[in-house]
């Protein structure tokens, strides 16, 4: 008896992480290959909110994760892609697109031996695997994990097979009404946060009211809960977050538990609408009117909300309020940390858009050198603020090449996506070189403009506007790949880039002649050392800037 129960338990462990597994493998593998595209469905979404909902569902009904969707959203809003709003009309297309499944596992999961639709797909998925040379082969996962989901609900049937005498104290759920309901819709949501995942617990909803063991009523307060615990992925993704990203989590909250107290508040003329939808009474064809009831929660819903977008919204603000503390100088990088089972390119488009703000640090640290030698003034104090950024750099730099090594190792990274971290993270090492090296220039600056006569009176030195022209040349070569960093760089503008480079280089050498002639003549030796030093190190920054071109 004791074995029998213990083997119960562990069989339906054991179907349902196989079908966890298969859906994580499922989203994978369209993500793998059509992940790039939904970023850019997520990045141009616009100020319509009808077409952030509809984003939202066509994006979580590919995926088949309302997770993975809402996650994306949290990250985008948490690295400024996308706007509190926008992210709220996708949030409730999230919770559209995840009804699909239902779908899927009601009719495919009840009217078919799945076992046998199960093998020859991931087959067909394995051997997918070896045709990489026509770029299907990141879709292989998508199959295998269809198969493997397959598979699990097969067990997952098998192992909630239960006798009737086992599973009375369910029935007995109705009888105490109200109080029924609501432990349902706690057992929903609890069950979902545990499994992170409201598909397998829908899954597990319809199996179960198959087989007889849950009523019509308890079945509709589970789903409901579920949609709760769907949003555990979404305030797990937020947790050192920016403000925004803490008030999409928090929306998402919001939204699903108001939602299920409305459905609960008008909980019998709600069943009775989907009686009226799908034909026949509900024990005929109960894993339908699940199905019917999750789509119509979630539609309704978000018909309900959408028109107070910009109202919720604002109650988010109000509620999170910025937190000026974290307003310093210390850097923090506003991405997410790798969530195993989201498209590797999420993380490229965030990690991209760090690198170019790390780009217009650099540039800022260019105008405050090009800045001391035009007015020769406050060299000590734009010293300081050069100094102040490089250390602001150094940190973005540790925290981005970190942050894109973990994405290297993400399992839905392929060989493509780490060569393209590793680019990344070559060009962050370079933008660091050259902040290095624009610290540099201004510490040997004050060096520079330190010249005494004899009489221990400061002079103004001579060839700060040669210096100043030979330091705009480098500015603008780098002006020029701040651009390539954001629109990519063609063979034609490597060449000319190669071109550039070389003038630097024979500018340095020009300049250097000019000034031991100089020094031959009889000049100051300390001054012109100090302005060979100064010539050096801007050619060595006009080589890091040409070792970001390099690698792009």
């Amino acid at each position: 008896m004791i074995l029998n129960i213990f083997g119960q338990i562990f069989g339906f462990i054991g179907s349902l992480c196989l079908l966890l597994f298969g859906m994580n493998m499922l989203s994978d593998g369209i993500q793998k290959g059509a992940g790039r595209n939904l970023q850019k469905m997520l990045g141009k979404i616009t100020g319509n909110r009808f077409a952030a909902v509809l984003t939202g569902i066509g994006v979580t009904a590919v995926i088949q994760s309302s997770g993975a969707t809402t996650v994306m959203v949290v990250s985008f809003v948490n690295a400024e892609i996308l706007t509190l709003t926008q992210a709220i009309g996708v949030i409730f297309g999230a919770n559209i697109g995840t009804t699909v499944t239902a779908w899927i596992v009601s009719f495919f999961g009840f009217s078919f031996s799945i076992s046998a639709a199960a093998i020859p797909l991931f087959g067909l998925g394995f051997i997918l695997k070896y045709f990489k040379q026509f770029k299907i082969h990141n879709f292989a996962d998508c199959f295998m994990g269809f198969a493997l989901l397959f598979m699990g609900l097969g067990l997952l049937k098998d192992s909630l097979s239960l006798s009737p005498s086992s599973v009375a104290f369910l029935q007995k759920f109705d009888s105490i009404g109200v109080w029924g309901l609501l432990l349902g819709v706690f057992i929903g949501a609890f069950v979902t946060a545990l499994i992170h995942s409201s598909s397998a617990m829908t899954a597990i909803v319809l199996t179960m009211a198959a087989n007889g063991s849950l009523t019509w009523e308890l079945s509709a307060a589970i789903v409901l809960g579920s949609n709760i615990g769907s949003t555990i992925d979404a305030v797990m993704s937020s947790f050192g977050a920016t403000v925004n990203a803490r008030r999409t989590a928090l929306v998402h909250v919001g939204f699903n538990v108001a939602g299920t107290l409305i459905a609960l508040l008008v909980f019998k003329p709600f069943l009775t609408l989907v009686d009226l939808i799908v034909p026949g009474e509900p024990f005929e064809n109960i894993t339908t009117h699940i199905a019917m009831l999750h789509t119509i929660f979630n539609l309704t819903t978000t018909l309900i909300f959408l028109p107070f977008v910009d109202q919720i919204a604002a109650l988010a603000t109000r509620i999170i309020k910025n937190d000026k503390s974290t307003e310093n100088e210390h850097y923090k990088l506003p991405a997410i940390l790798p969530y195993s089972h989201i498209s590797a390119d999420l993380y490229s488009f965030q990690i991209q858009k760090e690198i170019s703000k790390m780009a217009v640090k650099v540039m800022e640290m260019f105008d405050s050198i090009t800045n001391t030698l035009i007015n020769s003034k406050n060299v000590e104090a734009e010293n300081e603020t050069v100094n102040q950024i490089e250390n602001y750099i150094d940190e973005m730099s540790e925290a981005i090449t970190g942050f894109l090594q973990k994405c290297s190792r993400l399992p839905t990274a392929n060989s493509k996506d780490r060569q393209h971290f590793g680019r990344l993270i070559q060009i962050t090492d370079n933008l660091e070189n050259l902040s290095d090296e624009c610290s540099s220039i201004m510490h040997t600056i004050g060096k520079f403009f330190s010249v005494y006569d004899e009489t221990g009176k400061e002079v103004k030195p001579k060839r700060a506007k040669e210096i100043s022209d030979y330091l705009e040349m480098v500015r603008l070569f780098y002006e020029q790949i701040c651009i390539y960093l954001s629109t990519g760089i063609s063979s034609e503008e490597r060449m000319q880039a190669e071109v550039i480079e070389q003038e630097i280089d024979n500018k340095k050498r020009e300049l250097r002649r000019l000034s031991r002639k100089r020094i031959e003549n009889g000049g100051d030796v300390k001054a012109e050392l100090n302005y060979i030093d100064l010539v050096r190190k801007i050619e060595k920054a006009g080589d890091c800037v040409f070792g970001i071109v390099q690698v792009s």
